[in-house]
């Protein structure tokens, strides 16, 4: 680990084909979002493992006797091929003062990085002592990819903190990134993270924040895409809050109550996703600008099959014709419902274009980001590559946290 520490970014994810038909054995197509969430680690003074997570509000320290302690008794090994057991979970939240059955964010957070800390020290050497600052630009609870990104974050960090991966950023490098082994270790690190948060996940929020550009799943198997586009796009949030529990069942009552006009639809979503990844893997050999009409297409005809299969809502109708009204085309992402929605920037959409459509989106109560798809997985950075909002963030949560822990 470097002197100075370090910082590192992954970034969010969304489905731009094939949400919900992927239930179904259909292909979906999950693509990096240039929101990240960054990561700042610093060797820390005193013996004690300290994270921060101002997002959710999350500030602990932990004396790392007290961590090898609780490591040494554990009966079961940690092993990233195995997941997490009930055990070694309820002996984490009692650790850290977790109620048993506490799904809070913060909770969640806490525990896989308890979790992944006491794992990856159990089988790669002691993590040292260190100060962890995590900060996010995605929202959480929005289908976005915040806690894979998180648990990324972590992997990577850990991982680099206690030597089992290489630091890969030299001198005077601005970004780095880590070998294809590397890489797969810290996913799979980090799919251990997801576990603790999500039970059962799939595993792709974790393979499009690990690897970046863009990804097909498909009945449990993750496909890369080959290099594929970065594209703009507009990320809208209804902050319609939604339960996609609720929206996948009724996307299963649906087709037992009509198969024979249902399936077809699903089909067709399944033949939007293929189409989509035939257009995206021609784009960077040959980047023309016919693409993006049959891009913008695919969008409408998505959405209309979203709406058909029973997830669509006012307020995406909304998003919809606002974006339509200044010639721009989008769809829902994730589980609909409310949420979020995409909305395509073709190259020659102008700046006053783009202006005019946040304004109407905002105007709506809705929260609005202009950003890409497409782009660079878990990523370290030199501190002069970074924006000047995200420097501000890591140091001004540092100040404030910090006055917050020597107050409690």
């Amino acid at each position: 680990m470097r002197e100075r520490g370090l910082v590192l970014s992954a970034p969010g994810k969304v489905i731009l084909h094939g949400e919900h038909a992927v239930v179904h054995g259909k292909a979906a197509l999950a693509v990096a979002l240039d929101l990240r969430t960054f990561l700042r680690l610093r060797p820390c003074g005193e013996a004690e493992v300290r994270v921060r997570l101002p997002g959710v509000g999350v500030v602990r320290s932990w004396d790392t006797p007290r961590l090898q302690a609780l490591r040494g008794g554990f009966a079961a090994d940690f092993d990233e091929s195995k997941p997490p057991s009930v055990e070694q979970l309820e002996t984490l939240k009692e650790f850290a003062g977790i109620t048993a059955g506490a799904s809070a964010p913060e909770s969640l957070a806490t525990l896989a990085f308890l979790y992944m800390c006491l794992a990856i020290s159990a089988k790669y050497g002691d993590v040292p002592s260190v100060d962890i600052l995590v900060w996010s630009e995605l929202p959480t609870g929005a289908g976005l990819g915040s806690s894979a990104a998180y648990a990324v974050c972590l992997a990577a960090a850990l991982l680099t903190a206690c030597g089992a991966i290489s630091c890969p950023l030299k001198e005077g490098e601005s970004t780095a990134r880590w070998t294809e082994e590397e890489l797969a270790l810290i996913n799979s690190w980090a799919f251990q993270g997801e576990r603790v948060i999500h039970g059962n996940p799939s595993g792709v929020d974790n393979a499009v924040a690990t690897w970046g550009g863009a990804l097909r799943y498909q009945s449990g198997r993750i496909t890369p895409l080959k290099r594929v586009p970065t594209l703009r796009i507009l990320l809208t949030n209804t902050k319609v809050p939604r339960s996609t529990k609720v929206l996948v069942a009724g996307v299963k009552e649906k087709i037992l109550k009509f198969p024979a006009i249902m399936n077809p639809v699903l089909d067709s979503i399944d033949a939007i996703s293929q189409e989509c990844q035939s257009v995206l893997e021609a784009m960077p050999a040959n980047p023309s600008p016919e693409y993006y009409p049959v891009l913008e297409e695919l969008f409408d005809i998505n959405q209309h099959h979203l709406n058909t299969i029973g997830v669509g809502h006012p307020s995406l109708d909304r998003l919809c014709q606002a974006t339509a009204s200044h010639g721009l085309h989008s769809k829902l992402t994730g589980a609909g419902g409310g949420g979020c929605g995409i909305t395509l920037l073709r190259p020659d959409t102008s700046p006053l274009a783009v202006e005019a459509t946040k304004q109407d989106l905002c105007a709506c109560g809705f929260e609005c980001w202009e950003t890409n798809i497409g782009g660079p997985g878990v990523t370290l950075h030199s501190s002069s590559s970074l924006k000047p909002e995200v420097l501000h963030a890591l140091s001004e949560s540092h100040r404030a946290l910090g006055a917050a822990s020597s107050e409690q």
